[in-house]
């Protein structure tokens, strides 16, 4: 698995996920995330065809991340939606497919199926039953690795300790930043070899529709602007070579080729380790992706138990 060279896209509008996508394989990254819920597949297929066809790049060269939704937790759904997304990017596979949410909504064409009172319809499903599906997904040879994303200790446990286990996940990608650290869940992680995958890393870019406008903002933090002052970087640097160094991996997502490029600078420089523990002292537990109305699920992972 790739430590950096990642470009999530992650709510990046259709108009710009080409390009986007085009721009940051140019500058070098390999790995590219996504997801069937983020509904932009077709256009970054197209961005890794085109690179590929005109030479940048060989197939094997990419390694795309892509996640089954919370309305395909079903067993028999997990592999038509792995499916659909093959059909949406033209590929014959992906190198990791994720568990994108460990709560089951009911199937049906709505990403967030709701009733008539706007409560959200949730589905039972076992999580153990999903995760046979993902792995026979693997053994299909459509994913090259499987894995969860916005797990707890609990959740991981649950699939880690299942009767006749085939493949571990290899990986939870979570919110992680220098305000939410998950140092315990690392730490659980690390002693599972299992990798942890940071999203939001640089503290989300802060959409209304997910984020609490009163939270404080990341990127201003006075200590991140000294350290990035120190080392001739930038705040963002800084917070990306943390994760690094921890041995996280870390998403960055960015769709303007000035700062895409900026963040192939994190392999440029290193942190002290007396930075390292200033910077772990930031955590705040401040999680800034708001995901209100589906913390009644049954199965919603509260991540505050790591």
């Amino acid at each position: 698995m790739e430590v950096f060279h990642k470009l999530p896209v992650q709510t990046v509008p259709k108009s710009k996920a080409t390009e986007a996508t085009k721009k940051a394989i140019d500058a070098g990254f390999r790995h590219i995330d996504s997801a069937a819920m983020y509904q932009n597949e077709k256009e970054v297929g197209l961005a890794i065809r085109s690179k590929i066809a005109d030479g940048t790049v060989k197939r094997e060269d990419i390694f795309y991340t892509s996640k089954v939704w919370c309305t395909f937790l079903r067993p028999e759904l997990v592999r038509v939606c792995l499916e659909q997304s093959l059909k949406q990017l033209q590929l014959n596979y992906v190198d990791l497919y994720l568990i994108h949410f460990p709560m089951a909504m009911k199937p049906g064409d709505d990403y967030f199926p709701i009733d008539e009172n706007g409560k959200l319809l949730t589905d039972e499903v076992d999580i153990c039953d999903t995760w046979e599906a993902m792995e026979k997904c693997k053994d299909a040879g459509l994913a090259k690795s499987i894995g969860v994303s916005n797990f707890n200790r609990r959740q991981l446990e649950k699939i880690l300790n299942k009767p006749g286990l085939k493949h571990k996940p290899v990986c939870n990608q979570v919110e992680c930043h220098p305000y939410l650290n998950q140092g315990k869940l690392l730490d659980f992680c690390k002693s599972k070899d299992i990798v942890l995958v940071a999203y939001s890393a640089l503290g989300s870019h802060r959409e209304k529709q997910w984020v609490d406008q009163r939270s404080p903002v990341l990127l201003d933090d006075p200590v991140l602007g000294s350290m990035a002052k120190k080392y001739n970087r930038t705040p963002a640097l800084i917070a990306l070579r943390y994760q690094l160094q921890r041995g996280v991996v870390v998403l960055a997502k960015s769709f303007t080729e000035k700062r895409i490029k900026e963040n192939m600078q994190v392999f440029e420089f290193q942190l002290t380790s007396e930075d390292m523990k200033v910077l772990d002292g930031l955590n705040k537990n401040i999680r800034y992706i708001n995901i209100s109305g589906i913390e009644d699920h049954p199965d919603f992972p509260f991540l505050d138990e790591y």
